[in-house]
């Protein structure tokens, strides 16, 4: 996939010269802690997990080249792709706690013109996000395997005519669909890549439809490592960071 690609050309030159200093996988995000004070967490992607062990090979990465890892977001292992997204996010760090903050989707509203009758095409399931559509009267058409909603050609079908914004989980990165996703949209289609495990690097979207990031920057390490620890979520991980933004 070029995004990985891209997102490994990026930091390759940074993470050879950092070391990793936590990784901490939980039930729902995994975390990572750089030497030099980034930390970043990704949804932690299980693909049909069948037994006790979910890497066929024990690796600790802690207190190791960050290259060694940063290697994974291309591997064919979600596992593996969920840790280097972590790492990626946590060698950007620094860079995104600049980044403005949306705490409660205003701008996103705003810069998308979401209003009544708005068509908003949604993949990955964002109940809050939701509700605030619902609330201003926007038609939404959800696309969440996990949860059985929504049917995939219909979905493509209407990226392709019907809507006005996309909005697409960043755990597409983990299992590797978002530029497929993308290549359905048509000209007009707004298109925000949404949730803790965005990668704030606009030059990496550079070859895509994509007109805004809104990532989560952690700003409370402790809190964040523990709620990791506890296979906590987003609503109670995104209260121990900034829920930041970037036009594209």
């Amino acid at each position: 996939m070029k995004l990985n690609s891209a997102l490994y050309d990026l930091f390759i030159h940074q993470a050879q010269q950092t070391t990793i200093e936590i990784l901490s996988l939980g039930l729902g995000y995994t975390a990572a802690v750089t030497t030099h004070g980034g930390i970043g967490m990704a949804y932690t992607y299980f693909d049909n997990k069948k037994a006790c062990m979910i890497l066929n090979k024990y690796t600790d990465y802690e207190g190791r080249p960050a290259a060694e890892l940063l290697e994974k977001i291309k591997s064919a292992n979600t596992i593996e792709r969920s840790m280097a997204l972590a790492l990626i996010n946590a060698l950007n760090h620094q860079r995104a706690l600049g980044f403005p903050e949306d705490r409660h989707n205003r701008i996103l509203f705003e810069e998308f013109h979401i209003n009544a009758g708005t068509r908003v095409a949604m993949v990955g399931y964002f109940g809050p996000l939701v509700k605030a559509l619902e609330e201003k009267k926007a038609a939404v058409e959800i696309l969440d395997a996990s949860r059985h909603l929504g049917n995939e050609s219909s979905f493509y079908d209407k990226l392709g005519r019907w809507a006005d914004v996309l909005i697409l989980t960043s755990t597409s990165i983990l299992n590797n669909t978002t530029e497929a996703i993308l290549s359905h949209v048509h000209q007009k289609v707004k298109t925000v890549m949404l949730g803790p495990s965005t990668p704030m690097v606009a030059e990496a979207f550079s070859h895509l439809p994509v007109h805004m990031l809104a990532g989560t920057v952690p700003t409370d390490k402790e809190n964040l490592l523990k709620g990791v620890r506890h296979g906590m979520g987003t609503p109670v991980l995104q209260k121990f960071g900034r829920k930041a933004f970037i036009r594209l």
